[in-house]
């Protein structure tokens, strides 16, 4: 690396401390858990604006009292964009986005045991004009490799401080947080580029420096972005105005450097100074080790054991669902069954006590109930996702999944589609082809996501009875189970069909790393849990209860007089049936009737439209507020005992199948929608994808209802 006058020219930065920090680097080089250790739970999510990409910052308390912003920028490999994340981190560290101020400081958080790979992007960062410090995580792994790295070293070779850290196991950390009490130097070195690609650079730096009235520093980092990328170029253009794009055409062909010679000659110099830097500062065993991971792979990843051991993973995830999380969810319900009994022995009969007791409290509520088994799904996941184990699912599962014609690298956007599908489709941002990307974002929907839980548990727990499958595994797990594994094949067959007919063609080849195996860090976990668990209430005290208030209403009016020689059972059915939600239920009822579904369970099909899991607090409402007797029972007890007029029990284990069939298949989310919509840039593949899945759950619950009675079992 040279040294570069223009850079010893530079003004250090008025600021006497860091007020914005923001964390960069590979993906698993650790950056999650750098950023949960720095800020705990003091943490807020949101998305840029425009973009479907998640902004985390949060504040972080220095040693002396005081306390900075960290920004959590998205993992990447380079500057040079090939993503929508690798767009935030480059436009964020630039200052080309009016949303996001340029970060006072930058730490780029390297995996030690993968150094070379790792030090092309601080090579990159370094010549952006802003401080930068080095946070050389994971030195427990590389040094299990045999690769021990010389942080002093290595901070005299990049000109910048390196603070060694084992991130997940809070070592480093203190000094880390010192080293951002004061603002660091700015880097002084730059990598060589080639002549044609020095000249073109700085012949472009000129005019943006004249241009935009910008300093030199600032202005070489956005020329070479801008030469080695056009959507660089596109961002800089949005950010000050001017076309700039002929201009830098103009520049490439005057000098020869096409748009894919420039991104060559980048990384070829960078990597000959690399190998430099990593010679000096990286012993390398001179025999291979087999680590530990690398025994781990060899069962774990065995194209025979290794499928085996990841389904005996899932089974055992779902049946800790019913084993573990029953004792908190009846405790949940008896907290809501108590709160509406204080309520309703308070407030004199009346509106305004049916609309607390029987539409919020007994709406919300039935929601509310099934947070621990969501928990219970997302502390697994993160399990897994935090220990390394879910790529290797993914390794495993492509095969499979080329062979149905769907990218490898769809498998993480479908693995997280099982929390929520709106996270599972922006992560479909990593496939690179357009074609790939949007057959994933078609079929995401498909996994069974969080919010469809509360409808499985409470079919299941109601209908399902509670029997040993082969002696260790319950039926209710089983039949859960089953629902995750059905949305699978459903996303397999309609990927198979969507390659053959809309996305022709092979998928693109899948390239994927492989982190080390680690133990999950707990304070990971925990923090994917609390920000889970606050949005799964935000959602039960914001949409779900504004939801379950409406629904009161359209089932409460217009109200009805009871005639002389009705019960009171009676009436209450008879209100019911004629309130507004009432009348748009039959109306559906001859659609719903051929999928064993009457009228009520049809009130719950259109509400959850809005939200999978309305469906619960729709049915809660419903029969809450026709609930004759004078204390309310639990919802299962009362789908149990709902009969039709001549008797039959309206609700049997073959229509709970029928109805859970349908919610794996029907696209009951707006949210999912809205988000389609945003990453497609078209209201056509969003209502497609909603009139596809509804017509395939209709077809699905359909085949299941009429061929289980053609069976016998209705």
């Amino acid at each position: 690396m040279t040294t570069d006058a223009a850079l010893k020219t530079r003004p250090a930065s008025l600021t006497p401390r860091p007020q914005l920090v923001a964390l960069v680097g590979n993906p698993n080089a650790g950056k999650t858990t750098v950023f949960n250790k720095l800020t705990g739970l003091r943490q807020k999510v949101a998305n840029y604006p425009g973009v479907t990409v998640e902004k985390k910052e949060g504040r972080c308390t220095l040693p002396d009292g005081s306390s900075v912003t960290v920004l959590d920028l998205p993992g990447a490999y380079s500057l040079t964009s090939r993503s929508p994340d690798e767009d935030i981190v480059r436009d964020v560290l630039l200052g080309l986005r009016d949303d996001t101020p340029r970060p006072d400081v930058v730490v780029v958080v390297v995996d030690a045991s993968n150094l070379e790979r790792n030090l092309y992007l601080v090579t990159q960062v370094m010549e952006l004009g802003l401080p930068v410090i080095v946070a050389l995580n994971m030195l427990d792994t590389a040094e299990a490799h045999g690769r021990a790295v010389n942080a002093k070293i290595l901070a005299a070779k990049l000109g910048v401080p390196v603070v060694p850290l084992i991130a997940h196991k809070g070592q480093g950390m203190d000094d880390l947080r010192a080293q951002l009490t004061t603002m660091p130097p700015l880097p002084q070195q730059r990598v060589p580029l080639p002549p044609a690609l020095r000249t073109a650079t700085n012949q472009l730096k000129e005019r943006l420096q004249k241009d935009l009235g910008i300093d030199e520093v600032w202005a070489h980092a956005l020329a070479l972005r801008m030469l080695v990328s056009d959507s660089a170029t596109e961002a800089v253009q949005q950010r000050w105005g001017n076309n700039w794009l002929p201009i830098v055409e103009s520049v490439r062909s005057c000098l020869g450097t096409g748009d894919v010679d420039t991104i060559h000659a980048e990384a070829t110099e960078r990597y000959r100074w690399i190998n430099e830097v990593c010679r000096d500062a990286m012993s390398v065993p001179k025999e291979a080790r087999l680590t530990l991971t690398e025994r781990l792979d060899r069962v774990l990843t065995h194209r025979l054991f290794g499928p085996v051991i990841f389904l005996v993973l899932m089974l055992i995830v779902f049946q800790s669902i019913f084993s573990w999380a029953q004792l908190p969810m009846d405790a949940i319900d008896g907290a809501m069954r108590w709160l509406g009994g204080r309520v309703a022995a308070v407030l004199p009969d009346g509106a305004l006590r049916s609309l607390l007791v029987d539409g919020v409290i007994a709406g919300a509520g039935a929601v509310v109930v099934f947070l621990p088994q969501i928990l219970f799904l997302f502390f697994f996941l993160a399990l897994l996702d935090d220990s390394g184990y879910l790529a290797r699912a993914a390794f495993l599962m492509d095969k499979l999944m080329s062979s149905v014609g769907l990218h490898g690298r769809s498998f993480i956007p479908l693995m997280s589609s099982f929390a929520c599908a709106i996270p599972g489709i922006m992560a479909t941002r990593t496939i690179e082809n357009k074609r790939d990307r949007f057959l994933t974002i078609l079929i995401a929907p498909l996994m069974s996501c969080s919010a469809r839980l509360p409808v499985y548990t409470l079919m299941i727990g109601a209908f399902i009875p509670n029997k040993r499958v082969l002696g260790f595994i319950s039926l209710p797990a089983l039949t859960l189970f089953s629902m995750y594994i059905l949305g699978v094949l459903a996303a397999m067959g309609v990927g198979w069909l969507f390659r053959r007919t809309l996305f022709k063609g092979q998928p693109s080849p899948f390239l994927l790393e492989l982190p080390p195996y680690r133990l999950p860090v707990l304070r990971n976990v925990l923090i994917t849990l609390w920000e889970r668990a606050r949005e799964f209430l935000y959602r039960a005290g914001t949409i779900i209860l504004a939801i379950s208030m409406i629904l009161w209403f359209l089932v409460s009016y217009p109200q009805r007089a009871p005639l002389a020689n009705e019960t009171k059972e009676q009436a209450a059915g008879e209100q019911i049936r004629h309130s507004y939600a009432g009348r748009l239920g039959r109306l559906i009822e001859p659609v719903v009737r051929p999928l064993g579904f009457d009228w009520k369970i049809g009130i719950g099909l259109i509400g959850s439209f809005a939200a999978r899991e309305v469906l619960v607090s729709t049915l809660a409402t419903v029969y809450n507020v026709g609930e004759a007797d004078e204390t309310s029972v639990g919802l299962r007890e009362a789908l149990r005992r709902e009969k039709y007029p001549d008797g039959r029990p309206v609700y049997t284990p073959l229509v709970a199948v029928s109805l859970m069939v349908f919610f794996v298949l029907a696209c009951q989310c707006m949210s999912t929608v809205a988000i389609v919509r945003r990453e497609t840039n078209s209201w056509g593949w969003a209502a497609f994808m909603v009139a596809y899945m509804t017509a395939l759950a209709y077809l699905g619950s359909l085949t299941v209802y009429q061929g289980g009675r053609l069976l016998g079992w209705g």
